[in-house]
């Protein structure tokens, strides 16, 4: 049996990956909360718990934007500008972090 090394850029890689997954989750919760918008999802087990799952995970990170940008807009339109920061600081620390262990 032979055990392959782990190196850098395998941790760079491992890392790269998780925050692509976390931009996924954003972009879905993005998509989630317009779809609810319009009309609201049944209450499915499996289908509540993938929804949950994402808004627990995304929504703290976003609230951290949307105490300092409110939305845009008044009355029935509002547009939250946080995932698109969020996804711009994401990306942008991707790289960096990603570089920086890559060497």
């Amino acid at each position: 049996m032979t055990l392959a090394a782990i190196t850098r850029g395998d941790v760079a890689n491992y890392v790269d990956a998780l925050f692509t997954v976390f931009v996924i989750m954003v972009i879905a919760y993005v998509v989630l909360a317009w779809i609810q918008a319009f009309r609201p999802i049944p209450y499915i087990v499996p289908v509540r718990a993938v929804t949950g799952f994402i808004e627990e995970c995304v929504g703290p990170y976003l609230g951290i934007f949307r105490r300092w940008i409110p939305p845009l807009g008044g009355g029935g339109f509002r547009l939250d500008l946080s995932p698109v920061i969020g996804i711009f600081l994401l990306l942008i620390l991707q790289g960096v972090i990603v570089d920086l262990i890559a060497g």
